[in-house]
């Protein structure tokens, strides 16, 4: 993949709390720079400013983030209001506690609620938190949550979880469950080329990126070597 095709399914992300209006402004002037196809951040941020960003650049948010302990109707609120300001893409925690327990039902249930919330063509990435959970058949189940309540992507992680973020056996079973019906993000501790290559190899159609910048230049590095 070259670097253009790279920066187009790279997701700019900046979710920390503290993050400013400057820092805001600046990831989006970053984002055009690099060639970048979205920016992420929290839905407090939005809405961007007028001509923040040119049409071409999907502006994505959270909802129920980072722990996904929330109630269904307070996500689907959240994100119905992300869509209001300006969001094009949400990107949804699943309930942890509940997936753990085993209860997919519910987990759909959830998912189905923001779905209705943020209607297509608004695009829905559900975030399973991959690394939290021991084994791939539960992984697998949670992407099948994912498909049955009408998402558009699963993705990895938040980036905040303790247990860790993208790994590229997760990116794996991810794909091979939803066999190309579902887009699959990975996101959660991608910082270098090769980290993000391994991970279009495993399946991922998209990235969560903070270190974007360093990401790009990595892979111009490997093609002026090659």
């Amino acid at each position: 993949m070259d670097r253009h095709a790279l920066a187009q399914i790279i997701d700019h992300t900046l979710l920390t709390p503290t993050a400013t209006v400057a820092e805001v402004s600046a990831l989006c002037s970053e984002a055009i720079e690099l060639g970048l196809g979205a920016i992420c951040i929290s839905p407090s941020r939005l809405p961007l400013p007028v001509g923040a960003l040119p049409p071409g650049i999907g502006v994505v948010t959270v909802v129920g983030f980072p722990s996904g302990a929330h109630r269904s109707a307070t996500k689907a609120t959240e994100a119905m209001q992300a869509v209001g300001d300006g969001a094009t893409e949400v990107d949804m925690v699943i309930d942890l506690g509940t997936a753990h327990d085993g209860d997919w039902a519910a987990v759909e249930s959830d998912i189905a609620a923001v779905r209705e919330a943020a209607p297509a063509p608004i695009l829905l990435k559900v975030i399973i938190e991959s690394a939290t959970f021991a084994g791939e058949s539960a992984i697998a189940d949670a992407c099948l949550a994912a498909e049955a309540a009408g998402a558009d992507f699963v993705k990895t992680s938040t980036g905040f979880h303790p247990a860790g973020g993208a790994t590229v056996e997760a990116v794996r079973v991810m794909a091979t469950t939803v066999g190309g019906k579902l887009g699959i993000k990975a996101s959660g501790g991608i910082r270098t080329a090769a980290q993000a290559l391994a991970m279009i190899d495993a399946g991922a159609t998209r990235l969560g990126c903070s270190a974007s910048r360093a990401v790009l230049a990595g892979v111009a590095e490997e093609s002026e070597a090659g």
